[in-house]
């Protein structure tokens, strides 16, 4: 696109094009670095500074380790401190990497793994960049992104740093994008900055549905060009003309989820953030089984198991999942059970992201502009205190749900026939055999058919009591 704007000004005189093509490089130093030279650039920084950081002792975090910036140049020739390559030179730049150090062992991510993952084989470019131009890459075991980020996000992260690490100190539990890495590659008077965050949204498992929400109803909907797409990103008028009854959630999980919410809005608030979304990815699981049923290989069902600690939608929310059952679905997807308002069974991945916009003087102007000739509450940009709370109330009300009490099979037939005690193993087994026909087509429903069961076991079990005290 950046290139077909270049050739469209052809027509106007000479020195426009150039004037146009440093604007552009400015905006996004990346503009005309190669991908591949970029991603190897970046591998051999990464294996570098990650090596050298294993020789230094462990030891505590300290305040100026967060302003600490490690550099190293890489000719193409060699030297004895990095190889030869055909990238052309750089220089490699690790932001705070004692810091950042600490933030991935807090996650359990060893050093051996992170320089494996990135830097073993080549990285995947995804197709769809940023709003803001930036160019994205997953690792090929599907755990981590680089995103290329501007100055001035770099800038903002490095100031962030404290506060995320008191954060995270407070509570791993988070709905925030998990930092492990801040860089910066210098070629041919380029600064290229990236950071390494977690995988939101496992390409092994297919989203069926996918929204970038912000609370804001001014202009929030997907674009013809974007709808065109295979998975297309819709917006929040998209999600409310499209599930007018949102996404229904168990009650634990339902108050989890806003409870974590609640506490990542607060930190964001207090750093003057605003302009997040909540990115959410939804798989249905009743719909790729019948997507499954019609091929033969169930491509969907073999996911790969995520390493990192926290990382994954449902540990983001809830520190206690073991007991929800099977957690074959949970160790290779971290979905969230949902369901939709046809009862249908959702997986759903969700994470804050784009947090490194402040309130600053760009964005109140921005506000002021539009408030004037359109509502000032409905507008995406607003006041870091009044986006959190509108974030909150829209996400807690309009897109998650708490499942209403249903009343398990086992209750309605004793309403009936009053409180007759029920054989032993009778209910589990019915309610498992019933389960296992349906999801033997794929490992993906079987969290949802064991947490059902528990469910109508646990109800069974209560009910029997009370009818042996009476």
């Amino acid at each position: 696109c950046l290139n077909f704007l270049l050739s469209s000004f052809s027509r106007l005189p000479s020195y426009w094009p150039p004037f146009l093509n440093s604007m552009l490089e400015r905006q996004f130093p990346f503009f005309q670095t190669t991908s591949s030279a970029l991603k190897g650039a970046i591998q051999l920084g990464i294996t570098h500074t990650i090596g050298s950081l294993s020789q230094k002792p462990e030891r505590d975090v300290l305040l100026q380790d967060f302003e600490v910036v490690e550099s190293i140049f890489f000719p193409c020739e060699g030297s004895n401190l990095t190889p030869a390559h055909h990238y052309g030179d750089f220089r490699f730049k690790t932001y705070a990497p004692m810091a950042f150090r600490y933030f991935r062992e807090m996650f359990g991510i060893r050093p051996d793994d992170y320089m494996y993952s990135l830097c073993n084989e080549s990285l995947i470019e995804l197709s769809n960049s940023g709003a803001s131009g930036s160019l994205f890459y997953v690792s090929r075991d599907d755990e981590y992104i680089i995103k290329t980020v501007q100055h001035k996000e770099a800038e903002f992260l490095q100031k962030l740093l404290p506060g995320y690490f008191m954060n995270l100190n407070q509570n791993k539990r988070t709905l925030l994008p998990k930092f492990y890495g801040l860089y910066c590659v210098q070629s041919a008077g380029k600064n290229i900055r990236i950071a390494v965050m977690n995988n939101l949204l496992p390409s092994a498992v297919r989203m069926h549905l996918k929204y970038d929400l912000k609370g804001s109803t001014y202009k929030r909907r997907a674009s013809a060009k974007e709808r065109e797409k295979a998975v297309p990103t819709y917006k929040d008028l998209d999600f409310i003309q499209d599930m007018p009854e949102g996404l229904s959630l168990d009650a634990d999980k339902y108050n989890a989820l806003c409870k974590t919410l609640q506490r990542d809005c607060l930190l964001l608030q207090s750093f003057k953030i605003m302009d997040y979304s909540l990115l959410v990815g939804i798989h249905n699981v009743d719909q790729a089984c019948q997507e499954q049923a019609n091929e033969e290989a169930g491509a969907g069902a073999k996911g790969q198991v995520q390493k990192a600690l926290y990382s994954t939608a449902i540990e983001a929310i809830q520190a206690e999942v073991g007991h929800m059952g099977s957690m074959e679905t949970e160790d290779r997807t971290g979905g969230i059970p949902a369901r939709n308002s046809k009862g249908e069974r959702l997986l759903v991945y969700i994470g804050i992201i784009d947090i490194l916009q402040s309130y600053r003087l760009a964005k109140k102007l921005e506000h002021s502009w539009k408030a004037l000739v359109h509502d000032g509450d409905t507008v995406s940009v607003h006041r870091p205190g009044f986006y959190a709370e509108r974030f909150q109330k829209f996400m807690c009300n309009t897109v998650f749900r708490k499942n209403a009490l249903k009343t398990s099979p086992s209750k309605k037939r004793r309403a009936g026939a009053g409180p007759v005690k029920r054989a032993a193993g009778s209910g589990p087994s019915l309610m498992t055999q019933a389960s296992s026909s349906s999801t033997a087509q794929s490992p993906l429903l079987q969290h949802q058919a064991s947490s059902d069961t528990r469910e109508d076991s646990e109800a069974d079990k209560s009910e029997d009591e009370r009818a042996q005290k009476l």
